[in-house]
């Protein structure tokens, strides 16, 4: 059963999907409409108390944008913790920096690539009943 997101939270995902970054941008125009290997991608995506950058639920798959506030020791100690959190909840996650998609789109969507082929689909509602 899914929660209804109460409506600040609601209102922060929302400006999350506005406001992107030129980096986010660039990679889920490769992403959206299940351009990459017919996986379908969420952007913006809530799992409380945390947003993912893009997720795709079929694989449990998280690919997370990184700016330069998470290379800084407060930013390193988040990130940790939060993956932490998402790793305990059978979510996979693949970390780039924005130069990296800015700078070699190609061969990140390869690295997406990659670890699609090594991770295992989950089953949907319909399949698991």
């Amino acid at each position: 059963m899914k929660v209804a997101l109460a409506p600040a939270y609601l209102a922060f995902v929302r400006q999350l999907r506005r406001d992107q970054t030129d980096a986010e941008k660039l990679l889920w125009y490769s992403l959206r409409d299940s351009q990459l290997f017919g996986l379908k991608f969420r952007r913006q995506y809530a799992v409380r108390p945390y947003v993912l950058d893009f997720y795709c639920y079929e694989y449990r798959l998280c690919i997370e944008l990184d700016g330069g506030q998470h290379y800084d020791s407060a930013g390193v100690k988040h990130d940790e913790k939060r993956q932490a959190f998402l790793t305990s909840q059978g979510i996979h996650i693949l970390r780039f920096s924005n130069h990296d998609v800015l700078q070699n789109l190609e061969g990140v969507l390869l690295q997406i690539a990659e670890a699609v082929r090594t991770l295992t689909p989950t089953l949907s509602r319909r399949e698991r009943e």
